[in-house]
């Protein structure tokens, strides 16, 4: 069964990864070479274990547009990013191909253990969702 991990970020934390001033401390460089060298390291292993299909970390929220209906128009409205009522975006996510959903989040588990500073370490959290094959997986609890 394939899942996905997905992981969490503000713009405010990239903006603090990127060393600009955000009134929190900003990440040092041994810390963005830490979390580095662990994201590595975890990829490595789960693509040993052939468990590993996909990852991808995504860039940051300031880079991303919203394309939504304009229903009075039947025009898409383009919204550039970051957005004022979105405090948390998608930051990256894993695709992984295991025995089940206890493996799956064994594997989130893992992300827990990401080298960062304690502000970020606090507000992490990874949600884990089951890939659907059929539509009918839709309706399934």
């Amino acid at each position: 069964m394939k899942y996905m991990i997905l992981s969490y970020a503000a713009q405010l934390d990239y903006d603090e990864m990127g060393g600009r001033d955000t009134g929190r401390p900003a990440w040092t460089p041994e810390e963005m070479a830490a979390m580095g060298e662990f994201m590595t390291a975890f990829n490595q292993r789960l693509a040993e274990s052939g468990e590993l299909v996909e990852t991808r970390a995504l860039a940051a929220p300031v880079l991303t547009r919203r394309v939504a209906p304009n229903l009075a128009t039947g025009l898409p409205v383009v919204t550039d990013g970051p957005y004022a009522e979105t405090q948390e975006v998608l930051a990256g996510y894993w695709i992984v191909d295991v025995d089940g959903i206890d493996r799956a989040t064994e594997i989130a588990a893992m992300l827990n253990d990401t080298p960062a500073p304690a502000h970020i370490r606090a507000g992490a959290y990874a949600d884990v969702r089951p890939l659907m094959d059929e539509r009918a997986e839709l309706l399934e609890p």
